[in-house]
Order: C-alpha cells, then structure tokens, then sequence
C-alpha cells in the first residue's frame, strides 16, 4: 500500500510542476538557511577536533567581583594563581588545565613581517584536546615546568614561515625570542574560541605572567570531568569551591562569582540575559532554548502556512478523483495515508534541495575565509537533523489539509463542489 502511496504522489507532482516548482522552493529555501545555521552553529560549539570531549568539557571564562557601595562588576578571566592554587584542588574533576586569550606577535620571513595570533598554555591542555598533530608532539607539563622555550604551531604557520611541513626540531624566532618547534597542528578554526591559536607558547614564558595572588588574569581555566555523568558534581564542587576562596580585598570587592560552564552554558551566559546572575542555576540554557525553538518555528511558520493553502486548493481541484476513491469504499484514513504520503514524499525531495543548497552556501563560506580556517560543513549530526526537520514541516503543512481530504462529502465531490461533511 505504501509503494503505491508513492508511486501515486509522484505521478501526481509531476502533473502539476509549476505548483511543485513553487513548494519546493519554499521549502528548500526554508531548510537551507536553517542547515546553514545549525551547521555553524555545529561548528562552533559541536564536537570537533581539538574539542571531541564537549560532553565532559567545563570552560572558567570570567571571574565576576561584585564591587561595594554599588559600584558595578569587574569581569576578567583567571590567573594561573587562581588555577593552580584553587582549581587544581577539586576532587571530582579528571584534569584541569588552562590557556590564555589571543596574544599579537611577529615573526620575520623572506616575504616580509608575518602577524601570528599567539597563546600560552599549560602542559595539561594538550593532555585535554584532542589536537591532530602533524609532526612532532605538545610540550610536557614537566618541560612548562621548567620553562622550556618550546612552541607548538599550526600547518599554516609551518608553511608561511618555513615553507613546509617537517620543521619539528626547527627555530621560530616571534617578537625576537627564539622557541623550538616541538610539533606542528592541524590548523584549528578561529570560531573555537578556547583552542585557536597560531602558536602556543608555555605559559611560564609569558612575559605578562602575574606571579601574585590575584584572582583575575588573562588565563581562560579548563576543566575535563571523569565523564559526561558526572558533569554536574564537577559544577557544583567548582560553585563550592568559588564561595570558599577569600575576598582579596573586601574593602573593595563585596562578592566573587565564577562558574563551571559547559560549552553551550559559557555562550547562553555570555548572552547575558541577567547581568546580575549570581548562581550557578543563572545560566540562560532554558530561555536560550526557548528563543531558539521559538524563532526555528516561526521561521517555518510561514512557508508551511503557504503550502497549507495550496495543498487545500490541489485538494479541492482533485474533489472528483476523492468522490470516486469514496465511492468504492476508501475511508477517512485511507485518503489521509495518502495525502500524508503526498506531501512527505514532496517535502523530502525539498529537502533533498535545501541539503544541496545547504551545502554550496557553506562551500562558499569555507572559499570567502570568514573566519581563518573555518570548514564549515554538513555533518551527520546535521544531516539528522535536517532530516527531521523536513519530517516535521511535511507533517506541519499536511496534516490540516489531510483532515480537509478526508472530510469531502462524497456525492459533493462527485460534482466537484468540494462541499464537506
């Protein structure tokens, strides 16, 4: 019964291309910016190379000190005294590690000046990411330690620098210090925020180093739970922990905040629907959700709301074709099956279309370099959700006139007047 469903909404498709030319552009249109969406979306926050473990992955990005008398919020990140000395001491998460924001530096070539986005890390974030290295390896904890003048770089720099790949064991002089090169990395997308770099330095090679008790620093923390159950208990000790460190200079500072976030809490935090949250439940994720999916369904409201009314106008055209079925004993549900079957058949070849178009939009993304080593691609994760999304619109623009089908008086239909039950 099903193959014959399809076979009949084919025939009838292609019977009426200029209505199909029309709801396939809607909705391949409709699912093609959605995708594109969802894919940079994916591509951002998703589970790629360096960050697979986003499912255990908890980022520290800002300390936030309530001032006294009213004063306002300083916002910083951390310093290393704040990781080493608090962080470190956590009990329940498998590793914690740390990297600085973006530092600007050059390096001297053939061609000319070379400008390197430059970062510092310990040795315990390369222990965390899963970075695809080339050539070489990452800098030990024990060589951070001893501040050894190494430097990890991506293949970009490899190339524009020395030419070519194999430099493991090579000089890079950077702002006229010399490091050696102890690997080379895959080039990471600068919409990874926590992991982008050019070159990665030691971190007690930095030069800005803060070797005091100072909470706030240029240093983002990152903390890797045992495992993605236990993500929560990482929270809530790190919460424990925030309200337990002493106030450096309660004179000044009334209150300190800082929270363990995963990936998607550090953006909806960062959104700042609250300014002034000061708890560990404050993380947007709810309201995020629902302005997301809200905005998601609005955008498809439109263009199923149009193939609602021509799939109600096809309808009433074939009345005479349904008083015939009804004659010889087609039920309700029977034309229901296969209106549905119709018009899920129609919205999957749209979104057929949308994942084409879907996927030269991000094509001429990747060719445009909106962002330095971004690939922006349709994964399987968004493959599926494409996927479901066509279901859910087939089965939103269908279902009412469906039911309409499956209303039509016989006898009214015979004569073509469309008349219901």
């Amino acid at each position: 019964m099903l193959l014959s469903y399809i076979k009949i909404a084919w025939k009838v498709l292609m019977r009426r291309k200029f209505f199909t030319a029309i709801n396939l552009f809607g909705i391949s249109f409709t699912l093609m910016i959605l995708l594109v969406v969802m894919a940079l979306f994916d591509h951002a926050l998703g589970p790629n190379n360096p960050e697979r473990r986003t499912d255990r992955l908890l980022y520290v990005q800002t300390i936030r000190q309530q001032m006294q008398d009213g004063l306002g919020w300083m916002n910083m990140p951390a310093s290393p005294h704040f990781v080493n000395h608090f962080v470190r001491t956590l009990k329940t998460p498998e590793q914690v590690g740390m990297i600085s924001n973006i530092n600007n530096a050059t390096a001297f070539t053939n061609k000319g000046l070379l400008a390197l986005d430059v970062r510092y890390a310990d040795g315990e974030f390369w222990q965390m990411m899963d970075f695809e290295f080339l050539s070489g390896r990452a800098f030990t904890p024990a060589e951070v330690k001893q501040s050894q003048p190494l430097c990890v770089i991506n293949e970009a720099t490899a190339r524009q620098y020395f030419g070519r790949l194999d430099v493991v064991g090579q000089t890079l002089e950077l702002d006229l210090h010399r490091y050696r090169v102890a690997g080379v990395v895959r080039n990471v997308s600068a919409a990874r925020i926590m992991t982008y770099s050019d070159v990665w330095l030691p971190y007690t090679l930095d030069p800005g180093l803060l070797r005091d008790s100072r909470l706030e620093g240029p240093y983002l923390t990152i903390i890797l739970a045992p495992s993605a159950a236990a993500v929560p208990a990482v929270r809530r000790e790190f919460d424990q922990l925030v309200r337990r460190i002493p106030i450096p200079k309660p004179k000044d500072v009334k209150a300190i905040y800082a929270f363990a976030d995963t990936p998607l809490i550090s953006l909806t935090r960062a959104i700042h629907f609250d300014v002034n949250a000061t708890r560990l439940e404050d993380d947007n994720l709810g309201t995020f959700y629902a302005v997301v999916i809200t905005l998601g369904l609005l955008f498809m409201l439109l263009p199923a709301l149009n193939l609602v009314n021509l799939n109600v106008t096809r309808i009433l055209e074939r009345s005479g074709e349904i008083g015939v079925r009804k004659a010889f004993g087609a039920t309700g549900s029977n034309l229901v099956s296969q209106f549905l079957v119709e018009n899920v058949v129609l919205v999957l070849v749209g979104g057929l279309l949308g994942l084409a178009l879907a996927a030269g939009a991000l094509a001429l993304l990747n060719e445009s370099e909106v962002l330095a080593h971004a690939h922006f691609s349709l994964s399987w994760r968004v493959f599926g959700w494409g996927l479901l999304l066509t279901l859910l619109f087939g089965l939103m623009s269908g279902v009412y006139p469906a039911w309409k089908m499956s209303r039509l008086n016989p006898v009214a239909a015979l004569r073509g007047s469309g008349e219901q039950k």
